[in-house]
């Protein structure tokens, strides 16, 4: 099998991978007085300050990865970012019904973006990157 890793394949997977972190990060912005609330009401200290850097860490570091900027980095912040998100805001063991459903789902989500940040971590971004630019130059 040919190695595709400068095929398009890897700028369309780095994409689709990071749309959650770009789309969520600008989210919390537009709604941040919310999304502090429900960090609040969740147990997370200094909501106000955490919801601000995660909307961008979640912004800088999706855009990075989509530009294939310092990708090994980024998606391993974005990796770590996951695993406290994940645990305080989709803890679906701790509910019942259609809400456990939900955040199980979400839950399971997170798992799956978290194993492709760790092959972006590992492998890096690929073709179509500027680290793939550079590394040339």
């Amino acid at each position: 099998m040919a190695n595709s890793s400068g095929s398009a394949a890897s700028l369309l997977g780095r994409i689709l991978i990071c749309m959650v972190f770009v789309f969520s990060g600008v989210s919390k912005l537009m709604a941040y007085s919310m999304m502090a609330g429900l960090a609040a009401s969740k147990g997370l200290p200094m909501a106000h300050y955490a919801i601000g850097a995660a909307a961008a860490l979640e912004i800088l570091g999706g855009l990075s990865v989509v530009a294939g900027f310092k990708t090994k980095f980024a998606a391993w912040l974005l990796f770590l970012f996951l695993i406290p998100t994940t645990l305080l805001f989709h803890n679906f063991w701790t509910m019942q019904g259609m809400e456990r459903m939900d955040n199980q789902s979400h839950f399971l989500k997170n798992l799956a973006i978290m194993g492709g940040l760790l092959i972006l971590a590992a492998n890096g971004a690929g073709g179509y990157s500027v680290d793939s630019s550079a590394a040339k130059a």
